[in-house]
């Protein structure tokens, strides 16, 4: 025998040298492995588990095949080419298609699919020359290999490059939304959706989001290796986000990062950001820009209209191939995930505590002013504990600037409330002048409880110290006049010098009305 065939490229469609066939059958009978093997003989795993599966076939005992001549183990082991345009190769290319659509289906196999074929054509191949022909048909079908989804399986998550603008209804500032998109791999059903930015709480919230929207939960999620997911990419081992692990684990599915710098894992969700660029971006830079509720109703009427239209090459639709793939999704859980931080504050001597992240204020029983307590705050509440034990909870407000108050938090016979007290600033404010007293009870009654505003009001009466009762009136008039009640007012007021102009001639100052408090009130 030539030597030369000793080293022929040994691919699962290329027949490989006798003399190695026979090397194969006797390390195989001593019980050595297949990688084994392959590593002894300098040959691929595949090529030896495609010849040991053929062994079966044969119904031959391995000394059995190796007392043939080599003409008889290449005919047994490698069918002539004629057989690759018989009829029964024929009918087995025609239900690869249809191997193809069963493989999608959740706890699918190779194996099941193949006992489907026998099922229709008994007299069809074996299990190993049914998957050699089929990775042979997937190639030739495809330009490039691509990954087989599963219905029900995967979730693909990720943001766009681009952002949207968005109107701010506190500040009227224009600001910048992220777009997050998701897509469930088998239907390419999709999920957009603007968010304030890339945070961990704002990412797994739109997650949640997102398969709520889908109806069911996925096996697994594959996102990007950002940072909101990801603290530590890893090929195989990645650490995760703490409350993105406990998320995945409240809803009963898999995280799997995609490989960093290996786009084909989610090329999916890549191809969808691109087409949201495209039937969303721009139909969005159209309209006029409003709050961030709004524009996610503009988008979800935009993303349905895309989910229902025909995709290309395929008499269906996005929509109508998510029907289907919700009966593979798992059932949600009964409560939604709530998200969790913990920040450790000083009780202040107005009975608060602030929440830098949203800078609002919420009021802590008396009892606890000076301790250190704990918040811990989800999306929806804030809980406050003094050690382990939870002393009191408010509904999360975003309202910067703000207070959240229990009046019974209120000490009753506190310190800052005997010496500091309505009265005393209305009082105090009433020997400068009544203009200043009027505007001094307009800061009390802005508040729900006064306290929230004794220190607006202690800085009001110093401000007399750094300019003078005159512009202090005069400042204090103009406030009334543009209807601002603040310290802040009147201090910008006086650095200004905007209390040196006179007010218009027509323009009277607020008459006195009953629905009006005074100084009475208070006493």
């Amino acid at each position: 025998m030539d030597v030369s065939i000793d080293k022929s490229i040994e691919m699962a469609n290329h027949p490989i040298a006798m003399s190695k066939l026979r090397q194969v059958l006797k390390l195989y009978s001593r019980g050595i492995g297949k990688k084994a093997i392959a590593r002894q003989l300098g040959t691929s795993k595949n090529t030896v588990k495609l010849y040991i599966d053929r062994i079966s076939q044969t119904r031959l005992t391995i000394q059995e095949l190796l007392k043939k001549s080599d003409a008889d183990l290449n005919e047994l082991f490698n069918p002539p080419r004629k057989e690759y345009t018989s009829d029964r190769l024929k009918q087995l290319y025609s239900f690869f298609p249809e191997a193809e659509r069963l493989l999608r289906a959740r706890g699918m196999t190779r194996g099941k699919v193949h006992q489907e074929y026998l099922n229709k054509h008994p007299d069809g191949f074996m299990k190993s020359q049914f998957n050699m022909y089929f990775i042979q048909w997937k190639k030739r079908s495809s330009i490039s290999m691509h990954i087989e989804h599963k219905s029900g399986d995967k979730m693909y998550v990720d943001f766009t490059g681009e952002k949207l603008e968005y109107l701010d209804p506190q500040t009227g500032e224009i600001k910048k939304a992220e777009v997050f998109v998701a897509i469930l791999g088998w239907s390419q059903y999709p999920y957009v959706e603007a968010v304030y930015n890339q945070s961990n709480e704002e990412f797994i919230r739109a997650c949640e989001n997102a398969i709520h929207a889908f109806e069911g939960v996925p096996r697994a999620i594959v996102p990007d290796n950002l940072k909101s997911a990801v603290i530590k990419p890893n090929r195989y081992e990645p650490e995760l986000n703490d409350n993105f692990r406990c998320f995945s684990e409240e809803y009963g599915t898999t995280i799997l990062p995609a490989r960093v710098r290996k786009p084909q894992d989610k090329a999916h969700v890549e191809n969808m950001v691109k087409i949201v660029y495209k039937e969303v971006f721009t139909e969005l830079d159209k309209q006029q820009i409003t709050t961030i509720e709004e524009l996610n109703l503009r988008i979800g009427v935009l993303v349905e209209k895309l989910s229902n239209a025909k995709l290309t090459g395929l008499n269906t639709t996005r929509f109508e191939r998510w029907q289907m793939e919700r009966l593979s999704l798992d059932a949600l859980p009964q409560h939604r995930f709530e998200y969790r931080t913990m920040r450790t504050v000083t009780v202040m001597k107005s009975s608060h505590v602030l929440l830098g992240e949203d800078r609002h204020y919420y009021s802590v029983p008396h009892q606890y002013i000076g301790k250190k307590v704990k918040l811990v705050y989800s999306y929806s509440k804030v809980d406050v504990y003094y050690k382990y034990d939870l002393i009191t909870t408010h509904k999360r407000m975003r309202s910067p600037g703000n207070y959240s108050t229990q009046a019974e938090h209120l000490p009753s016979q506190h310190k800052v409330q005997s010496e500091w007290t309505p009265n005393y600033f209305i009082d105090a404010a009433a020997k400068i002048d009544a203009d200043v007293a009027s505007y001094i009870g307009k800061i009390l009654v802005k508040k729900t409880h006064p306290e929230q505003a004794y220190k607006s009001c202690m800085g009001v009466l110093r401000l007399e110290r750094r300019y003078g009762r005159e512009r202090l009136i005069a400042a204090c008039r103009r406030g009334l006049h543009i209807g601002y009640h603040s310290y802040k007012t009147v201090e910008e007021i006086l650095k200004r010098g905007i209390d040196r102009y006179e007010l218009e001639k027509d323009t009277t100052l607020m008459p006195s009305h009953t629905n009006i408090r005074g100084r009475e009130y208070y006493k």
